[in-house]
């Protein structure tokens, strides 16, 4: 009879409870041994000894998660030889960054100019290729330049390990510091024009496409500039675009100097750049373009004004919303690198495992290289993998045939689990704490430069417009057309000068707005909410029906200038 012992048996309760959260001197304390504590001493495992998992904030999480779980999996299986650099500790702390990417000419650096409305140490802007540098935009007390080889020994600065691209990359690196309030939420990467041909690519001197992959892991936001007039996409620009493939979700579209054509122009050449990035871009899903003239010059063409200035609003609130979302991009981008990190090591063990012990190595890893889709195919079967979650094949198989097979590391489940264990149980707690930050402080946003001229007064986006007409007027603005109104008033037989709801409605669904619709504008127009119309009632309900006929949204509550005159007294006792 055999007796069967193992001291990591455990018996786990079918009842599990979600961990508790408690504060403790500023901190907030994660319990993940709440479910050992609850069993009874002979049947806890070796490792229920656990403490709460204790962070200061997100970031803090974030780096401890990296540190113990998922940096020990990628240093045993050379994925930082392979694939990224390891993060370092700036990496978490850093300010959300935009990258801008684009042709030469395209108005790359005049776009960071016109943010911040301040010129930036080295900015250079003219018709022909001028910046041909990596410049970071960032915040500083004083205004000054760093050059590129003192950049990546500063460990406050999260571009340490860019030391690997070599002296011919770090020549034309740079950091730009200078005391702006959009800085102080958000750091700017301006790049190099890309040209077109093989010769400037080689004469770089390093890999211009492996950069900006570098860059875009870490980077919170891609934008993507073109011209209106220069919309050819070049060799090196198609090979960028490729390089970020795998972070379209980060990436938005430009295109500028819109307002140097007139509207017909517009529409052929809006239709020819999607045309265009449908076959560089292999996404089901379409990528979002602002159409527009970054710059704080007058428009050539002004056709196209309201439109300019619709995208300029949108894409301006989708970079004033980075800082608030800056946690929940970091913890994205960890999870991505702890999925990409388990396949490599899948890979690189499978690999180890075929190999030979003695004779014929060279041979097998040459077969093993060619046969690489097979391998992948098979490890997606054997481990449930998304086939998304591979890396490029031709790229593997490059990286692969300068290494000795011989010397990669068999598989190691203990550091797999640790992985899996973050990605199962740490990470959601994470989204737990990410919550809690967000409801604890202030709205974030970017402020200063050009994002304070549109916030608020006549120039704001929709001033004047829409449910917003007349708010700078004496009169009553339906006042204007309440004649007309009064006629169909009159024609549905008001009793003591009102209209029923019913008799109303007959005349308002000739609009063919939905009852939703219909209903919201009852309700905004029945200020007195009697449940019938007066004239200024009705006038007012026709006035907000054109409104929303004309496009544009109504309010949630109906503001002071569209409240009928004789009904302006009862609003205010009804404040008091």
């Amino acid at each position: 009879m055999k007796w069967v012992t193992n001291s990591h048996i455990q018996f786990v309760s079918v009842k599990q409870q979600v961990p508790p959260v408690t504060e403790h001197n500023g901190q907030i304390q994660i319990d993940t041994a709440v479910s050992n504590q609850q069993q009874p001493t002979m049947f806890r495992s070796r490792d229920s000894k656990k403490t709460p998992e204790a962070f200061k904030d997100v970031s803090a999480g974030l780096k401890k998660l990296y540190r113990t779980k998922l940096f020990p999996l990628e240093d045993a299986y050379q994925f930082h030889d392979f694939h990224s650099p390891a993060l370092e500790d700036a990496d978490f702390d850093n300010k959300p960054m935009v990258l801008l990417v684009g042709q030469y000419s395209t108005g790359k650096t005049t776009f960071i100019r016109h943010l911040m409305e301040q010129d930036f140490p080295g900015m250079r802007i003219g018709p022909e290729p001028t910046t041909d540098s990596f410049i970071a935009v960032m915040h500083g007390d004083q205004e000054g330049m760093i050059p590129g080889n003192a950049l990546v020994v500063d460990s406050k600065k999260p571009f340490r390990k860019l030391n690997a691209f070599g002296n011919a990359f770090l020549n034309r690196f740079m950091c730009a510091q200078m005391p702006n309030p959009v800085l102080e939420s958000i750091s700017i990467i301006d790049t190099p024009g890309i040209l077109s041909g093989e010769k400037q690519r080689i004469s770089r001197g390093y890999d211009f496409a492996a950069v900006l992959e570098w860059f875009a892991e870490r980077v919170d936001r891609i934008i993507l500039l073109f011209d209106a007039h220069k919309l050819d996409i070049s060799d090196e620009f198609s090979e960028v675009i490729r390089a970020l493939k795998n972070h379209e979700d980060k990436m938005r579209v430009v295109l500028n100097k819109a307002d140097q054509i007139n509207t017909q122009q517009l529409m052929r050449v809006y239709g020819a750049l999607m045309w265009s990035l449908g076959k560089i871009i292999n996404t089901p899903e379409v990528v979002r373009v602002y159409i527009g003239s970054f710059w704080a010059q007058p428009l050539l063409i002004a056709d196209n004004r309201k439109l300019f200035e619709a995208e300029e609003q949108d894409l301006f609130q989708d970079i004033q919303g980075l800082p608030r979302n800056a946690a929940i991009r970091k913890l994205n981008d960890l999870i991505k690198r702890a999925r990409l990190a388990k396949v490599h090591a899948y890979i690189i063990s499978s690999l180890k495992r075929e190999m030979p012990s003695v004779f014929g190595k060279e041979n097998k890893k040459k077969e093993l290289i060619a046969n690489l889709g097979e391998i992948y195919l098979k490890i997606e079967r054997e481990h449930q993998i998304s086939p998304g979650d591979f890396p490029k094949l031709k790229k593997m198989q490059e990286l692969l045939a300068s290494h000795d097979f011989s010397k990669f590391p068999a598989m190691k489940p203990k550091l797999l689990e640790a992985v899996e264990d973050m990605l199962a149980n740490d990470i959601a707690r994470l989204m737990t704490l990410v919550r809690q930050e967000e409801a604890a402080m202030p709205s974030q946003a970017v402020h200063g430069g050009a994002f304070e001229g549109t916030m608020t007064g006549p120039f704001g986006h929709g001033y004047g417009e829409g449910a917003g007409e007349g708010i700078d007027e004496l009169e009553w603005v339906v006042g204007k057309d309440k004649p007309s109104y009064d006629e169909i008033f009159y024609t549905l037989s008001p009793i003591n000068g009102k209209v029923s709801g019913a008799a109303a409605k007959k005349e308002m669904v000739k609009s063919k707005l939905p009852n939703t619709v219909l209903g919201k504008i009852w309700k905004l127009a029945d200020v007195d909410k009697d449940g019938f119309l007066d004239d200024e009632e009705f006038a007012l309900a026709n006035h907000l029906i054109r409104v929303k006929l004309e496009g544009h949204e109504l309010p949630t509550k109906l503001p002071e200038h569209l409240v009928p005159p004789s009904k302006r007294h009862q609003e205010i006792s009804m404040g008091e």
